[in-house]
């Protein structure tokens, strides 16, 4: 009987999940949203909990968050990285400045210690390179000047990812300064010693993978990928980069190869994620902070804005290009909810993750928005400013010699 019910509760998530797909599909949106709203409903305090599927359903969140993470590494090559850590390091470390800096004030405003202030720090610093690269290809700006600013951004975030995730675990496991230093130098040392093979041996790696069989290939890819989570994870290095580290050593046709077979599952798992992710959630302790979730989305939707308009500026982008490239990056999504669901689990701070779910509820809702709209809202505002600055300056000259040089007039302004 309790297999018959748990078939019927994860049926119906997996069915409600694809109808919201649907539906964000047709409203051209991130459906992230609308994932982290039926975990609500059906979570702690929603309309209809479902405990006989919670237990799997919170295994499935965890590969989930592995599949994003190793997706996330097949798209950039060990080379790539080491590129982008060489040219675009001041974007990153703007990027931090702007956008981390005032979740940590805002989370030692509230009274929440330390430990929380640097997990609140990482939800507002990361965007989400999910919904970013979709709103970018609805857009077709995907072969614009300022992509590439956008994209380095991205993959400097996500290098953060590899030393912030370690350090986390770190600080909510609650060890002591040697452990979590020592944590971070295996982290540090695994990621380098990774990079390192990837470059030299990537192709040898890759050759060692790949297999004609796609079924072969499915199977290799994840089970190693389960694997080097699973010892990353016993290490306190994070089994999230562990997966990312696994992504970025494959190249070349298996890394193509592999994004195709496992996409399917990679959606699957990660709307799991977030469903799972809602359903910890009480919907009853989201309005109490809710004020403090919008002004912090208003103040770090803006800081990302500047952040990217500087980091396009300083790659000679044009200025729509600049406020282009701003508006993209505002959306939030997958791994601040990845870094607030590490500290809902360690229980924290119980106002952590509601106050992260209906931030990211804000800002994935609001990003596609400001990607759209942020460039001519900033040239609508500019049109306005325009003609308001030069009369003070201009109009008194005919105004003084009306007779005398009448012909001069329109050309003085001109």
């Amino acid at each position: 009987m309790h297999s018959a019910v748990f078939l019927i509760e994860f049926g119906a998530i997996i069915l409600g999940l694809g109808l919201l797909g649907r539906v964000a599909g047709r409203l051209k949106f991130s459906p992230i949203p609308l994932y982290l709203l039926a975990g609500l409903a059906f979570g702690e305090g929603g309309l209809l909990p479902l405990p006989a599927s919670e237990e799997f359903v919170a295994i499935g969140a965890e590969i989930g968050v592995i599949l994003l993470l190793l997706m996330l590494g097949l798209e950039y090559t060990a080379s790539d990285l080491v590129s982008n850590l060489k040219t675009q390091y001041p974007a990153g470390l703007v990027d931090f400045t702007l956008n981390a800096v005032p979740g940590a004030v805002a989370a030692l405003l509230m009274g929440w210690g330390p430990v929380a202030a640097v997990v609140l720090a990482g939800v507002t610093w990361i965007s989400s390179s999910r919904v970013i690269a979709k709103v970018m290809g609805d857009l077709g700006r995907l072969g614009n000047r300022e992509t590439p600013v956008i994209l380095s951004i991205l993959v400097l975030e996500d290098l953060a990812m590899a030393v912030y995730l370690p350090i986390i675990t770190a600080l909510l496991a609650g060890v002591s300064l040697a452990a979590g230093s020592a944590t971070l130098a295996i982290a540090l040392g695994v990621a380098g010693a990774v990079l390192f093979v990837a470059v030299r041996y990537g192709r040898l790696i890759s050759r060692f993978v790949s297999s004609d069989d796609p079924e072969k290939l499915l199977l290799v890819v994840l089970g190693l990928t389960l694997l080097v989570a699973g010892i990353a994870q016993q290490l306190q290095v994070s089994a999230a980069v562990g997966a990312f580290l696994v992504g970025i050593a494959l190249s070349g046709e298996v890394a193509e190869g592999t994004h195709t077979l496992l996409s399917p599952l990679r959606d699957l798992f990660a709307a799991v994620f977030f469903v799972f992710f809602g359903l910890h959630t009480d919907p009853a302790s989201i309005p109490p902070v809710l004020l403090p979730a919008l002004a912090l989305a208003v103040v770090t939707a803006l800081t990302k804005i500047a952040t990217g308009y500087w980091a396009a500026k300083r790659a000679g982008v044009g200025v729509k290009g600049r406020w282009r490239a701003g508006g993209t990056l505002v959306a939030r999504g997958e791994f601040s909810i990845v870094i607030a669901g590490l500290a809902v689990t360690a229980g924290i701070e119980p106002a952590l993750g509601p106050l992260a779910t209906a931030y990211v509820l804000i800002l994935v809702v609001i990003g596609p928005l400001t990607a759209r709209y942020t460039e001519p809202v900033a040239a609508w505002i500019s049109k306005r400013r325009t003609p308001d600055g030069p009369r003070p300056a201009t109009m008194p000259s005919p105004a003084k010699q009306p007779e005398a040089v009448p012909d001069q007039g329109p050309a003085g302004r001109a």
